[in-house]
């Protein structure tokens, strides 16, 4: 009996892949569907979050002086256990806590792999039912093999990430991850729990027309960012506008949707915080890698975001990313 399969799992997709590169050894493809594993394991509490326990705050504060939910230490701990307890991660880096972690049992010591993630992106939204996401990039570690993962492993330029991506906690669940080879989308299937590629080969529009931005920061942004604000209000034969804004308050949704449909998703510094919110390492190097692979451009308003040198865990940049056509626009306002 012939049986024709035209969707395949994360899983049949990640083998295909190592069987189309030469010594490959399949570790990053397991670190990827350890991801999934704890995606899924998240996504069930998201979705049940409204009938137990597990919506509010802790009572505690992050690192990054944010009131802590309960839903982002189960995230964040589903993540953490899921990559130590696998074979393929060294160590990880997250948003939630102060420091890195190193695995240093004999199996981790050999993986050639860490993880930094933000395991539950757009928190502040979890008590009113709004999309919210993880954030995730795999780089290669620069330690000796066998070694303890050091701090030097976390702080690369993003442009040494073998792999980034994120899951959407939405309407339907969502992973997208991209290598060099490309961006690739699958969507979670509950009638077999598992996720299936939906979304082949992504490129992100070359134009779009929707911009991202807290409008409500408008008079703390530099002038030369008010004025590419301006420019996307008014209506222009040039460059299509006016566009139209859509601001979601989760930037993996927000980042999402122009990704899949074109668009600019603006976080810049104000007047308050000049180095902006967003953290370099869990939330910006990923998003830049899968959006740059795509087709796209990220920049932190004067350099390209995946050029930056980090110099600590938890640093923060301002951030301009999204397609092609809409970045040139605002770099050219910029360079004004």
């Amino acid at each position: 009996m012939n049986i024709s399969r035209k969707v395949l799992t994360l899983d049949e997709y990640t083998i295909q892949q190592v069987r189309q590169i030469p010594n490959a050894t399949g570790e990053l493809s397991a670190l990827l569907r350890d991801i999934g594993l704890a995606a899924k394991r998240v996504n069930v509490e998201v979705n049940k979050a409204g009938l137990v326990d597990i919506l509010g705050d802790v009572g505690s504060v992050n690192v990054q002086g944010e009131d802590v939910k309960k839903l982002d230490v189960f995230a964040n701990d589903q993540f953490t256990g899921v990559l130590q307890h696998g074979v393929s991660c060294a160590g990880i880096a997250s948003e939630e806590l102060d420091n890195y972690v190193p695995f240093d049992d004999s199996e981790s010591k050999k993986s050639k792999y860490v993880c930094l993630f933000d395991p539950l992106d757009g928190s502040a939204n979890i008590d009113v039912n709004v999309s919210i996401g993880t954030i995730f990039g795999v780089y290669r570690r620069v330690s000796a093999k066998g070694s303890i993962a050091t701090k030097e492993d976390f702080l690369q330029k993003g442009t040494q990430q073998v792999a980034a991506g994120y899951i959407v906690y939405g309407s339907s669940t969502m992973l997208v991850y991209g290598t060099r080879r490309g961006v690739n989308g699958f969507t979670l299937d509950p009638s077999i729990g598992e996720f299936s590629l939906s979304h082949p080969d992504i490129k992100c529009p070359p134009a779009g027309k929707m911009y991202s931005v807290n409008h409500g920061n408008f008079f703390q942004y530099d002038k030369k960012v008010q004025s590419y604000i301006n420019i996307c209000q008014k209506k222009d034969k040039s460059t299509g506008g006016p566009y139209t804004q859509r601001y979601i308050g989760s930037m993996v949704a927000d980042v999402h949707r122009n990704l899949i449909k074109g668009g600019i998703f603006m976080y810049p510094g104000t007047l308050d915080k000049p180095k902006g919110k967003l953290r370099l390492l869990y939330e910006c190097n990923p998003f830049a890698f899968i959006v740059t692979v795509a087709g796209g451009k990220a920049t932190n308003g004067i350099q390209r975001i995946l050029d930056i040198q980090p110099t600590e865990l938890h640093q923060r940049t301002p951030l301009f990313i999204g397609s092609k056509n809409m970045m040139e626009e605002l770099e050219a306002e910029l360079a004004k």
